[in-house]
């Protein structure tokens, strides 16, 4: 350590931890984090891949603060997004601490209460813990809070890039001020991120009041080379329905490469997880070996997911988990050899997520992608002729190597966590006055887009719904079914998990689907390899009524499980201009890539961004979900028969020159608010709490998230002098 400056500034205690490790060197971001975070008058982002040293960088001078000046209570407070990765911590720090004398407390749910007791007699040390549970704490203990808290000297925020954006996130903004609010103080921030695209956005989101300056440490170590490979399967369309043998040829594939290593295969929805999963384990019985192939999402039992993490971190056996989301955060299951993704993935920024658990200790990382684009025939679709899902993926891996990553949308509400936090905030000093919250969570606070005059109008729509009064003195109080709310153990919780609508055609139940993006009556959508019209939607039963839509084969993909950025879809236009066939493509994928260039040209979509083919009129926009659903809505509006897919609008039963009026009709039209747009969508009801704000707020906050006006505006004005 003899070339380190900052190992000698830490406590005798950790040099000696450190030592035992026998570590030689810090990393870069160990030793640049050490003076700032020693400081103690800054935030900071720690920023580097998976297993890149970010949780030592943050506690090593973190606990070394402590130690030399003992606070009056708890020292550190960290946060989590995952209970598994709570528990990992855990695990992790009790070496140091006992070296340090330090008391370190995991506090969640699946906590002994023994341990929480101990924590709550003689406040101290570490505590490790989620919002949900911090939630608690305060609604439930807040004059506890007051004293444990007293003496804070930092909050850690692990995996901060996935709060960004979120109701989750907002949560977390709200409850860091409110601690600040209680204690009177304002206490550190350090947050470990995965590296993003612009680090001084992440930065604005730790800290939106900027009354800290914030010091971002980015790691300039040497990331390991990255093997890729996409691997084409073809899949038919006989007698209406998609021909099941591709996702035997996919799982074939999956059991002969990855057989006998560690990986983790991302199938990104539960229902694709489960079949992939089963079918490797058939695959693995029907040859008389060990099963090494198991599922991994949020509804399986905690012990089953831990056990499967308890393996993976053992290294005794080869392990696959076939996973959605979970996996992508930091649990600690040691390195993989490998990442399989099955189907394009969500985002750039999930891609990279999961590419940081391979490669770890200077080997390669390795991606493996299985796409299936189905069979040409005149019948195809445009989607499928461009293989749209192929040319995606390779955007987003040409944008991983640019280290370009999604930002978050700016200027969202977030009017469901505003509801919960207004609700605990008056739960937790039993009665506030209305000008007193909205400085805390408007004025000073995270909600900053709600002036007073809305503030009012949403607390008196609580007043009605029954789950606030007003005393006599002015203080609000809860009402009694706010009382019952509060005290339901799923209140702790901001964000919901997007709820399966039931879908029906002629009274036959068809199965569900989650609906996330915008939805009108006379709508198209993609289900079951077949396409059906939107005759109703019940938000109340979650009910969509349907009907079999005439017309030519639907696409295979249609994007409905994501929501892809702009800088994506332009990235693909670039793909397909460049006509550079990547060199990680197998000979199937190499066909693909071929079959959509020659496509590409032959409909001299570079030149045009519209063509007809039929009484069909498809524009290509080349850019993302918020803009091409907002152009949706504008054309519908316009009385025509518009739908999207994939980032293509098709307009039924019009020319390329009744297109043009159309477009210069909502140009010359008023400019609607995103608000005014989203009138016009069946359910806004989105979030956990929509169903406590009125109609009008609703849809303010629904119109934030899902519409681009000025995007869609400025496009359609490209748009006049192109057609």
């Amino acid at each position: 350590m003899g070339e380190s400056s900052g190992f000698y500034k830490l406590h005798p205690g950790i040099q000696k931890w450190i030592w035992n490790q026998r570590w030689t060197a810090l990393r870069d971001i160990q030793e640049r984090s050490i003076e700032p975070i020693l400081s103690a008058d800054r935030d900071v982002v720690i920023s580097a891949s998976t297993a890149a040293g970010k949780t030592e960088a943050a506690f090593l001078p973190a606990c070394s603060r402590i130690v030399d000046r003992p606070p009056n209570g708890i020292g550190v407070l960290y946060i989590s997004p995952l209970k598994a990765l709570i528990n990992d911590q855990y695990r992790r720090l009790q070496s140091l601490c006992d070296i340090l004398n330090l008391q370190v407390t995991p506090w969640h749910g699946d906590v002994l209460q023994s341990k929480k007791d101990k924590q709550k007699k003689k406040p101290g040390g570490i505590l490790l813990i989620t919002p949900e549970s911090l939630e608690s704490l305060l609604l439930s203990n807040a004059g506890w809070c007051q004293q444990a808290f007293k003496g804070l000297c930092y909050v850690i925020v692990d995996e901060f890039h996935a709060f960004i954006g979120t109701e989750r996130g907002c949560q977390l903004q709200s409850l860091m001020h409110r601690i600040e609010f209680l204690i009177q103080r304002i206490i550190p921030r350090i947050a470990l991120s995965a590296t993003l695209g612009d680090m001084e956005n992440i930065a604005q989101y730790l800290r939106p009041s900027k009354k800290l300056p914030c010091e971002i440490i980015e790691s300039t170590s040497l990331r390991s080379d990255l093997k890729i490979q996409l691997r084409g399967y073809v899949s038919q369309f006989l007698d209406d329905k998609e021909e099941t043998t591709v996702i035997d040829e996919i799982t074939d594939d999956l059991y002969r490469i990855l057989r006998g290593k560690s990986h983790l295969i991302f199938a990104n929805s539960r229902a694709k997880t489960e079949l992939v999963a089963s079918k490797l384990a058939e695959r693995c019985e029907r040859d008389g070996v060990l099963n090494e192939f198991f599922p991994h999402h949020g509804s399986l039992s905690k012990e089953f997911r831990e056990s499967l993490e308890k393996r993976f971190q053992e290294t005794k056996l080869p392990t696959s988990a076939i996973c959605t989301m979970t996996l992508e955060l930091g649990i600690d299951i040691g390195s993989v050899d490998s990442i399989a993704q099955v189907t394009a993935p969500h985002s750039v920024t999930s891609l990279r997520q999961r590419l940081g658990r391979s490669g770890r200790r200077g080997d390669a990382a390795v991606l493996r992608m299985f796409i299936a684009e189905r069979e040409l025939s005149d019948k195809s679709h445009l989607i499928d002729r461009l293989r749209m899902e192929t040319f995606q993926c390779i955007a987003m891996v040409n944008l991983l190597l640019k280290k370009w990553y999604e930002p978050p949308v700016s200027n969202q509400y977030h009017l469901s966590t505003l509801v919960q936090q207004t609700l605990s905030v008056i739960a937790q000093y039993g009665g506030v006055r209305a000008n007193q919250l909205w400085s805390l969570l408007c004025g000073t606070g995270p909600f900053s887009l709600i002036d007073q005059t809305s503030y009012g109008n949403f607390l008196r729509t609580l007043g009605q719904k029954g789950m606030i009064t007003q005393t006599q003195d002015g203080q609000l109080v809860l009402g009694h079914k706010g009382e019952n709310l509060i005290d339901h153990f799923t209140f702790l919780c901001a964000f919901n998990t997007p709820e399966e609508y039931r879908l029906e055609s002629n009274g036959h139940v068809l199965g569900s689907l989650p609906i996330d993006k915008p939805l009108m009556i006379d709508q198209m959508i993609i289900f079951a390899g077949k396409k059906w019209k939107v005759t109703s939607v019940d938000p109340k039963k979650k009910l969509i009524m349907l009907q079999p839509a005439p017309g030519g084969h639907p696409p295979k993909f249609d994007g409905a499980a994501q929501t892809v950025h702009n800088i994506v879809r332009q990235e693909m236009l670039s793909v397909y201009r460049q006509g550079t066939i990547p060199a990680y493509l197998d000979k199937v994928a190499k066909e693909f890539f071929e079959e959509g260039i020659e496509c590409f040209n032959a409909l001299h979509l570079d030149k045009s961004p519209a063509i007809q083919i039929g009484s069909t009129i498809y524009i290509l926009p080349w850019l993302g979900d918020r803009i091409t659903s907002t152009q949706n809505v504008l054309l519908r509006k316009e009385g025509l028969k518009a739908n999207s897919y994939c980032g293509i609008i098709e307009v039924e039963g019009i020319s390329i020159k009744g297109f043009h009026d159309a477009i210069g009709s909502i140009l010359n039209g008023p400019k609607p608010s995103p608000a005014d747009l989203a009138m016009e969508i069946q359910d806004t009801f989105v979030e956990k709490h929509d169903w406590m704000l009125s109609k009008e707020m609703r849809e303010l906050g629904y119109g934030a998230r899902f519409f681009d006006i000025d995007g869609a505006w400025k496009w359609m004005s490209v748009m006049m002098k192109s057609i």
